[in-house]
């Protein structure tokens, strides 16, 4: 049987903030993955996918931080009901509100290709860690896990050019 999910993308958000829960996958097909993504207190890494992606705010607005090619910090306010495209390789930072839902739609991964998170320090703007993935099953939440290590580790979140720490997250 042909599979063409219909989904209410406004009660799947819904259904992510009673669940307490980040991220809800749609459908991860050979030359397509779709989620929606429930925003997080505190954002700070910019991801760097070997995808497009196609990002729609369903509800809420978002601060789209992203990184130029020549490594300067812009942001793009993407307000709810827009939407916004995001070339393969842009490290970028979505940023919204946890009682905000956002609908990601790219490509699945093909066999050894590389997911990045990259944190930069708040004071300088030096590199301060990277964490690499290779994204087999969105469902495992990738995002979160590479939080973890990062906030987990004091040395990976200080500043080897100014010595300032980035500070775990409230509640982290």
């Amino acid at each position: 049987m042909l599979s063409m999910p219909i989904v209410d993308l406004l009660e799947r958000g819904r259904q992510l903030a009673a669940r307490g829960e980040r991220v809800s996958v749609l459908w991860q097909e050979p030359e397509s993955l779709a989620f929606v993504a429930r925003g997080r207190e505190y954002r700070s890494e910019f991801h760097i996918n070997p995808s497009d992606e196609v990002m729609l705010m369903i509800k809420g607005d978002m601060r789209l931080h992203y990184r130029t090619p020549e490594g300067k910090e812009e942001i793009a306010l993407v307000p709810e009901g827009s939407t916004i495209y995001t070339p393969a390789g842009t490290p970028h930072s979505p940023r919204f509100p946890p009682d905000a839902y956002l609908l990601v739609i790219e490509r699945q991964r093909r066999p050894g290709e590389i997911d990045r998170f990259r944190w930069f320090c708040p004071g300088c703007d030096e590199l301060l860690h990277e964490e690499i993935a290779e994204v087999r099953d969105y469902r495992a939440d990738p995002v979160s896990k590479a939080y973890a290590r990062f906030f987990d580790n004091e040395a990976y979140r200080t500043c080897k050019s100014c010595g300032q720490v980035m500070p775990r997250p409230q509640g982290g």
